[in-house]
């Protein structure tokens, strides 16, 4: 069939678009021969897949701020449906982003396009029938948490546990006298990190808070330095902005989680990805998060779980403190930051259940046990 040696893989979000990249390394590595197309952003673009829609521009935070970007998003699911319908692929793979993916899902089926779900939507948080759903459409879905497999094994999907992907991308993670050294950081200094996410909204309710009190805490540490790790999907102008009347110098690292994480004594840092990846790092932290009054009042009537961030929800238990819309202030920040601080067995507290969280998630290896069974499924040899 025309497009024999080609793959589709599709992400909408930062952390879709590092799981992506991944994937598409070992795609290449284990099948050069593959063509890979799709939605992502400049990580996936530089491991080799053929962009059809840039997902920086289309990222989204809840169901009120995806109002002003539904026309991109729109624009994005018709170029890739017409890339499905004009040059199928061997195989689609969907990385997490729902609304999206699940709609794309159906073109794809209906063309009989076989279709692996890799890191699906987060169904045992809310909206559980959905499992149903992405069992009738996949042909195959690569869970990241072992407790999602007897969840998806009881509405009959084919579903296969291959470890979460950040345990590659960690293996490279500097140390901590490295990552200080190369950040300048003196080895005796407090350094706060600042996380405040990978989306423009995310960014504008949190950075100015997250400066507050950073400021708070310099007047109650002096001393104290802070560095913001800038996510590739967000505009360097606009953290300069938010910055520009911030009460303490923060310095902005683009692209390097990882170094501010292992860097850090502490981090503030938003609800998301990121806040596994610096638990598997190992840095304490204070997890906060702001949407909108809509997509407040649609969680609190959705979601099934008590917790927001994946630190808490893998360990089933509340391991970091998490402040959220009104409590995400300058002054709880601050608090909840000083009080870690000055707290050696608190920090300690965290240190252990991360080192449980890490066993939970199996083993490296992640991106090449993916792709070698996108490829299985692909019915293309490794």
């Amino acid at each position: 069939m025309e497009g024999a040696a080609r793959i589709m893989i599709v992400a909408g979000e930062a952390s879709g678009d590092l799981h992506g990249a991944a994937l598409a390394r070992h795609l290449g590595r284990l099948a050069p021969a593959v063509s890979l197309s799709g939605m992502g952003g400049s990580r996936m673009a530089a491991a080799g897949v053929g962009l059809l829609a840039d997902v920086s521009r289309l990222a989204v935070v809840g169901a009120g701020e995806a109002l002003g970007r539904l026309p991109g998003l729109y624009r994005a699911f018709r170029a890739l449906r017409r890339r499905l319908r004009e040059h199928p692929p061997r195989a689609v793979v969907l990385i997490d982003f729902p609304e999206f993916n699940l709609r794309l899902a159906r073109t794809a089926q209906r063309l009989g396009i076989p279709i692996v779900y890799f890191i699906p939507p987060q169904v045992w948080a809310w909206r559980p029938r959905r499992a149903r759903l992405i069992a009738r459409l996949t042909t195959r879905v690569l869970v990241v948490f072992p407790f999602e497999v007897p969840l998806y094994e009881s509405v009959g999907a084919r579903v296969e546990f291959v470890g979460h992907p950040l345990l590659d991308g960690l293996e490279a993670a500097p140390s901590r006298r490295e990552a200080r050294e190369g950040l300048g950081v003196g080895g005796d200094a407090t350094l706060v990190g600042l996380l405040p996410g990978s989306r423009k909204e995310e960014v504008e309710r949190l950075l100015p808070e997250m400066a507050g009190a950073a400021g708070r805490i310099a007047e109650a540490r002096p001393g104290a330095q802070f560095v913001l790790a800038l996510a590739p999907t967000v505009d360097r102008a606009l953290v300069d902005a938010l910055l520009a009347a911030a009460p303490v110098k923060i310095s902005v690292v683009a692209d390097g989680a990882h170094q501010v994480m292992a860097a850090s004594d502490l981090l503030l840092v938003a609800s998301g990805t990121a806040t596994l990846e610096a638990a598997l790092i190992g840095t304490p932290m204070v997890v906060c998060y702001r949407v909108s009054r809509l997509s407040e009042v649609m969680g609190r009537l959705l979601i099934r779980i008590p917790w927001i961030s994946l630190v808490n929800i893998v360990a089933e238990r509340a391991v970091v403190p998490e402040l959220l819309q009104e409590d995400a202030g300058a002054q709880r920040l601050a608090a909840e930051a000083l009080r870690l601080l000055a707290s050696a067995p608190e920090c300690q507290a965290q240190r252990a259940a991360f080192a449980e969280i890490r066993g939970k998630l199996g083993s490296a290896g992640v991106g090449e046990r993916a792709a070698r069974s996108v490829l299985e499924v692909a019915g293309l040899p490794a």
